[in-house]
């Protein structure tokens, strides 16, 4: 057991990355915090098509800003572009946490700080995804990428069961102001980071740095297969089903008319799940199989079109969980699978562009699914987007097994059948 958790946990061994993961924790609960107020504020204010256009508004920057964010990951120095976006995120929470403890709150703010701090993320995304490996090196890098999700993980069972419970005791205000107060956090901690012990090079000469561009990039994603499909397939599922911030919160209060309590709980039932998916995959040491990231995928998409259809409370729970699982295993084998097979010098802009279909995709998708969970309901808003992202995984499969003329074989293990390549 104890060697166990010295492989799970190797990465927290590393000071700088210790300081890192911990700001990113704090941070991360409350974001959390923040997103859950920011959703209950809004179908306060308004309808869950209103929630669509502000979850669009948050991600839209990522679709414009996120590839010009990769160049300057690849062209400048990465802590510092941290505490830049960092700091101009603790501004804007600030800013808004205001608006709402006095009340003055519009939902044109709500829009607007959306879209403002969604630019902070845009910038800051990418450069953090590309960041780890400088702290960690290589060698560490599966491991650091899977502490990560748990991180963000642990953030989003954490955050909301205590956002459901702030608000309910004292409004959806302090909740703004906590969330602000914690994202000084990762300013702190990349601060204090030892920059001797970064494993990265120097940056080469400005005239070299100046030639690093995002068609590049793109021409380098372009000629790699095995880079191009999981990025297809979080495009798709990205959009279609990774909406669960906007669905469980229509479904919570459209659906099964709860409380933002409830909503809490759904979110925390999809987190728990995902958690054990992060360190699932923490002891890997070696890039992921295609074929991993495939059945990962169709297990999510499965589970995903379960949840839409499920009619009872207690079991939209139960079924979060392993939604929630495969959800963060698919898409943390897909990241690795990434950047374990990325050049170091087109590190920046490849992450960029996967952070651009993981969440780039939402400004398409989130107002076309608040549109469909007011019209048709919040469970047709699930099931639909888990029949798409079923269908992309299985043509994935089928494109996958023809490129490579593999069969696959069913086996008996134990008790149990397993499929395989």
């Amino acid at each position: 057991m104890r060697a166990k958790l010295t492989t799970t946990f190797q990465s927290l061994q590393v000071r700088n990355y210790r300081l890192f993961a911990s700001g990113q924790l704090i941070k991360l609960i409350g974001t959390w915090m923040m997103f859950i107020a920011q959703d209950w504020l809004v179908l306060r204010l308004g309808s869950p098509t209103d929630l669509g256009i502000v979850t669009a508004c948050q991600f839209a920057p990522v679709l414009l800003l996120t590839l010009l964010s990769g160049r300057l990951a690849d062209r400048y120095d990465k802590r510092l572009l941290l505490l830049i976006a960092n700091a101009l995120w603790t501004v804007l929470a600030l800013g808004m946490s205001m608006l709402v403890l006095t009340d003055l709150v519009q939902l044109w703010h709500v829009y607007v700080f959306a879209l403002l701090l969604g630019t902070a993320s845009a910038v800051e995304t990418p450069v953090r995804q590309s960041f780890v490996s400088e702290l960690v090196g290589t060698s560490l890098l599966p491991n650091a990428l899977s502490l990560n999700a748990a991180v963000f993980n642990s953030a989003r069972i954490l955050g909301p069961a205590l956002a459901g419970l702030a608000i309910a005791a004292f409004d959806v205000g302090p909740v703004f102001m906590i969330s602000a107060v914690s994202s000084i956090a990762p300013l702190f901690s990349v601060a204090r980071m030892r920059t001797a012990e970064l494993h990265r090079d120097e940056l080469p000469p400005r005239g070299e740095r100046d030639s690093a561009k995002v068609i590049d990039g793109l021409r380098y994603v372009a000629r790699r297969a095995d880079l191009m499909l999981p990025m297809a397939l979080m495009s798709v599922i990205g959009m279609t089903l990774f909406n669960f911030q906007l669905t469980l919160a229509a479904l919570a209060k459209t659906v099964f008319k709860t409380s933002a309590a409830t909503f809490g709980l759904f979110t925390t039932a999809l987190a728990v799940g995902a958690l054990v998916g992060a360190f699932a995959g923490s002891g890997r040491r070696s890039r992921p199989s295609v074929w991993l990231v495939l059945g990962s995928a169709l297990a999510c998409s499965a589970f995903g079109t379960a949840v839409g259809l499920a009619t009872a409370y207690w079991l939209v729970v139960v079924l979060l969980l392993p939604t929630g699982f495969f959800m963060v295993f698919f898409a943390q084998a897909s990241n690795q699978r990434v950047q374990l097979g990325v050049d170091a010098s087109f590190r920046g802009r490849v992450m960029a562009l996967w952070v651009l279909v993981f969440l780039g995709t939402n400004p398409v998708g989130a107002p076309i699914i608040g549109w469909v969970a007011e019209h048709l309901g919040a469970g047709a808003s699930i099931w639909m987007g888990g029949l798409i992202s079923l269908t992309a995984a299985s043509v994935a499969l089928a494109w996958q097994l023809r490129r490579s003329g593999t069969r696959l074989r069913l086996a008996k293990k134990g008790p149990f059948l397993s499929l395989s390549a």
